[in-house]
């Protein structure tokens, strides 16, 4: 150790004496001499400095490289050194302990020199002896480790051959070929497709910069759905193409092709699902403890079961469908947590917890109303779909609380089950329905005012108090006054009448209308009571009856009569009873899509005029029929109607039958399709035929809210009470449709393909909904 410390503390004094050998003997001569003087007392004459002047400091690296090595690298490096004595010699004079004595060390090593080559040294042995180390002895069996060594290495599986879907110009996917690899790879791409990021670049230099980045969100994005599917140990493979690797990875390339790829980067995912993961053990909390059959159909419903992929939608759906099979099974208190998955990969399996609590079945009870004096709780009874004692159902407490809200009388409701009487035993508990409401404003005022080319100027007003006689008790006042028509009513009308969706209505009315045929004036009073079909609640089956006590002063208008000859009226006093039923299976009330619709008609009448009395039979037939082809739709229609047990002329002009119209054959006036006089009035008929179809096209204009529908209507009118088909009317147009959030805004515009001189060349039609 002193020696390793006295090399360190002479360091500093060798490196500054890096000159030849007899230099340095030269300085120990004078540190003699040094000090004889003293020990004389006398000041040394100072000794002359031997020191060499170093090396200038290059001034970079390429200045240490000589010259014949940057003409002829592999000459000058075949070589080597010219003089390798020297450079040994000046190897040992960097080394001071080279030639530094050191009389320990030699007194320490001086037995080895006299020892002759081989012969064993004494005291060598002993430390080697003290140094010795025992055999190693066996260690006992490890059952541990002999049990990891009888564990065979995993086989590992070939990658799958891999076929690409190109996603947009800047990804594609590499899957897995083989259908049965993948089940669900046309899904996983569709999913991925919608939730790309990189998808959502556009192309062009500006996006080149967000490849890369985006790619690594969307390798995340490609795990989470492969996991989405039961692929728990799927791989995904990012590769990155173009950009500055396109450029550099062909040197030979030109110049513009390299420039080329780098500003049209891709990404290729390949992608590696392994195998499918199965659910293990399911746990459903409280549900098996149920009593029968509410366990198993609870359990059925939820569907999920032991050795079913493992699919992570499927969870919250069934969890979903488990959640409403509750509320609909009577359970109205009833918990679900949050479902928990636990992963298995050793066994490849999930085991899914999914803690339900029923908390008691019960049955309704009674409806209570935080209004009594606006809707009291009998009558929200009496439009519920239950009865006291039925079994809870989550759907018919939803189905109550929209009725509320269809009546317009609320601006906001909710609906509350309250336990009553708890469950005991087998006997289920009881809950109330506690409905809170807060009025809507009740009284409204309307009007409206427009020109049409069937009806010309109208201004119409209507005021209302829709719960004037609660419940739901409407008082409605309405005027009309326009170039073909002056009205006047007061009605009255019940919703909700002895039932859900049943109207009672009377109204008491006054008019003068003048149309194409028909110039009356009159008034009467009509009385209704319906089952309807609305928006909110469409139905299958609809009816109508009632009855109707009309006088009218009326004649058929005669346009085209000579000037100065004047057409008698004739004063009808009509009475009868109508009726009318609706069977409705199409998808949709104001726009349907889908299935069928078919109306019968019938109204029993006596009139009486001039002291004559007939009895006459009005029946009429609608059918129509709704077809989609994807986003088309196809749509027909026909009708029937026909006047029995009288003459054409014992009967009414305003009861008669006309064709003509947008509900009818468009391209044609209202009632401009029937038989005329001589002098081409419309007279009206006994029967009718009508025939229409139509195409509804839909187009990508406002988001798909504009549809554009080319049609062709036909009709007939006899006027004997059997259809003779001999003047049928074409007429056939294009119309649009502006989808709204309350049905279709209808304008057709039509011709009539076999006019007569009395129909014009265009006719404009605009309605709220469809045609049919």
């Amino acid at each position: 150790m002193g020696h390793t410390a006295l090399a360190l503390n002479a360091a500093p004094a060798a490196a500054a004496s890096l000159g030849a050998q007899p230099a340095a003997q030269e300085t120990a001569g004078a540190e003699d001499e040094e000090a004889g003087a003293r020990d004389s007392a006398q000041p040394p004459a100072p000794a002359p400095s031997s020191e060499p002047e170093p090396e200038p400091v290059p001034d970079s690296l390429d200045a240490l490289i000589p010259e014949a090595a940057l003409a002829d690298p592999q000459s000058w490096a075949a070589g080597g050194v010219a003089n390798p004595a020297a450079v040994a010699d000046a190897a040992e004079s960097l080394d001071p302990l080279a030639t530094a004595p050191d009389p320990a060390f030699d007194a320490a090593f001086a037995g080895l020199e006299d020892a002759a080559d081989g012969a064993p040294l004494p005291q060598g042995e002993a430390a080697l002896a003290e140094l010795a180390i025992p055999d190693p002895q066996p260690l006992p069996p490890d059952p541990e480790l002999e049990a990891l060594a009888s564990i065979a290495a995993p086989v590992l599986a070939a990658a799958p051959e891999l076929a690409e879907t190109r996603v947009s110009s800047t990804l594609v996917l590499a899957l897995p070929a083989d259908p049965e690899a993948f089940p669900e790879k046309d899904e996983f791409v569709g999913r991925f497709r919608d939730l790309s990021t990189l998808r959502e670049l556009d192309d062009g230099e500006e996006a080149t910069p967000q490849v890369a980045a985006r790619a690594r969100a969307d390798a995340e994005l490609l795990g989470d759905i492969l996991r989405t599917y039961g692929y728990y140990d799927g791989e995904v493979v990012r590769q990155l193409s173009g950009g500055r690797r396109a450029g550099e990875a062909n040197e030979s390339a030109r110049e513009e092709d390299a420039e080329a790829a780098s500003r049209e980067p891709s990404v290729r995912f390949d992608i590696l699902p392994g195998p499918r993961y199965r659910f293990g053990r399911i746990d459903l909390g409280e549900l098996p403890a149920l009593p029968q059959p509410d366990a198993s159909r609870l359990i059925e419903a939820f569907g999920i079961k032991t050795g079913d992929p493992l699919y992570a939608d499927r969870i919250i759906e069934r969890e979903l469908e488990l959640r409403v099979a509750l509320g609909e099974s009577g359970y109205p208190f009833a918990k679900v947590e949050e479902p928990q998955l636990l992963i298995d990969h050793a066994r490849e399996e999930g085991d899914l917890t999914l803690a339900a609590r029923p908390g008691g079945k019960y049955v309704f009870g009674e409806v209570v109303s935080n209004d009594p004096r606006f809707l009291s709780g009998s009558h929200l009874a009496r439009i519920a779909r239950f009865d006291a004692g039925d079994i809870f159902q989550q759907s018919l407490e939803t189905d109550l609380r929209r009725a509320i809200i269809a009546t317009g009388l609320v601006s906001s409701v909710t609906v509350t089950p309250r336990e009553t009487r708890a469950p005991t035993g087998d006997q289920p508990g009881e809950v109330a329905l506690d409905v809170e409401m807060e009025r809507a404003p009740l009284r409204t005022i309307a009007g409206a005012i427009g020109y049409g080319t069937e009806d010309g100027f109208k201004l119409e007003g209507r005021w209302e108090h829709r719960n004037l006689f609660p419940p739901e008790g409407t008082l409605r006042l309405r005027g009309i006054l326009g170039t073909r028509e002056a009205l006047a009513s007061v009605g009255v009308r019940r919703n909700n009448f002895l039932g859900r969706d049943q109207v009672l209505t009377v109204d008491l009315f006054a008019s003068d209308i003048t149309t194409q045929a028909v110039d009356s004036r009159g008034g009467g009073v009509r009385v209704t009571f319906e089952k309807i079909s609305n928006i909110l609640f469409q139905k299958p089956v609809s009816w109508q009856i009632g009855g109707e006590a009309i006088y009218t002063d009326e004649r058929n208008r005669n346009v085209r009569t000579a000037p100065g000859v004047v057409v008698p009226r004739q004063a009808y006093l009509i009475g009868g009873l109508f009726g009318s039923v609706t069977l409705d299976e199409s998808d949709d009330l104001l726009d349907p899509s889908e299935g069928w619709r078919a109306t019968l008609f019938l109204a029993p009448e006596v009139s009486r005029q001039g002291g004559a009395q007939s009895f006459y039979l009005r029946a009429q037939g609608d059918a129509s029929y709704y077809q989609s082809l994807g986003d088309l739709v196809l749509a027909g229609r026909v009708r029937a109607a026909t006047i029995q047990g009288a003459g054409i002329d014992d009967i009414a002009p305003s009861r008669r039958l006309y064709g003509g119209g947008g509900a009818s054959v468009r391209g044609y006036g209202f009632q401009g399709v029937g038989p005329r006089d001589a002098l081409g009035n419309p007279t009206g008929g006994a029967s009718l035929v009508e025939f229409s179809a139509e195409a509804r096209i839909p187009t990508p204009l406002f988001a798909g809210a504009i549809e554009v529908v080319p049609f062709v209507d036909a009709g007939s009118v006899s006027r004997g009470s059997t259809p003779t088909f001999g003047d049928i009317r074409w007429g056939a147009g294009i119309g649009i449709r502006y989808k709204t959030t309350f049905g279709p805004i209808r304008v057709d515009v039509a011709a009539p393909l076999n006019p007569t001189e009395f129909d014009s060349p265009v006719v404009v039609y605009v309605s709220l909904g469809q045609a049919f």
